[in-house]
């Protein structure tokens, strides 16, 4: 039996995918919107984990990630993005109950800057072109300002979008709605 739900949650996460495969400025996808939308949005935690990776490791398949550079200079730094990736699932976990639009915003904030906060580490930690050094972890940063910019501003406005716009079709179509949850004996 189809459910409109489900199908509707899939066409959305398809379409945030598609977002790295597209034209767009340098780090201005819904990867991170994607990454939270699942966590807060599917219900079986196997799908809000599994969709959002699996769309992820897809798109870089796609992209050539894996093939463009040289696979043994990057793995460790993939690795931490997939991580950060995955954390951003668990964050949205804390959007299941209580989604206002503020709440939501300031999860897509933290979100951005834990991405990079911790990517721009890995990025010193695991290439070569970074000293090893304070100076050459401030570089790293430095260097990643430019698409900081970008990030946030993609997050931001791919989490709205998703957000709000699934909440728009609930309210219009009732068999997108979410069941409410079952009250618990005392």
């Amino acid at each position: 039996m189809f459910n409109p739900r489900l199908g509707t949650l899939l066409v959305i996460v398809l379409a945030a995918a598609a977002t790295r495969l597209l034209p767009h400025p340098p780090n201005f996808t819904a990867m991170t919107a994607l990454a939270l939308f699942g966590g807060a949005r599917f219900s079986d935690r196997r799908l809000a984990i599994g969709l959002p990776l699996l769309a992820l490791l897809l798109s870089d398949l796609a992209l050539g990630l894996y093939w463009q550079w040289d696979f043994r200079a990057i793995q460790g730094q993939m690795w931490v993005q997939y991580l950060c990736f995955l954390g951003i699932v668990c964050m949205g976990f804390a959007l299941r109950e209580a989604r206002g639009a503020f709440r939501v915003g300031a999860m897509a904030l933290a979100a951005s800057c834990m991405f990079f906060v911790v990517t721009n580490f890995a990025e010193w930690l695991f290439q070569p072109w970074y000293p090893k050094t304070v100076a050459g972890l401030a570089a790293s940063y430095v260097a990643g300002i430019p698409f900081f910019r970008n990030t946030l501003i993609g997050d931001l406005f791919y989490t709205a979008l998703m957000f709000g716009g699934l909440h728009l079709l609930e309210r219009r179509f009732a068999p997108l709605r979410a069941p409410a949850p079952a009250l618990r004996a005392a």
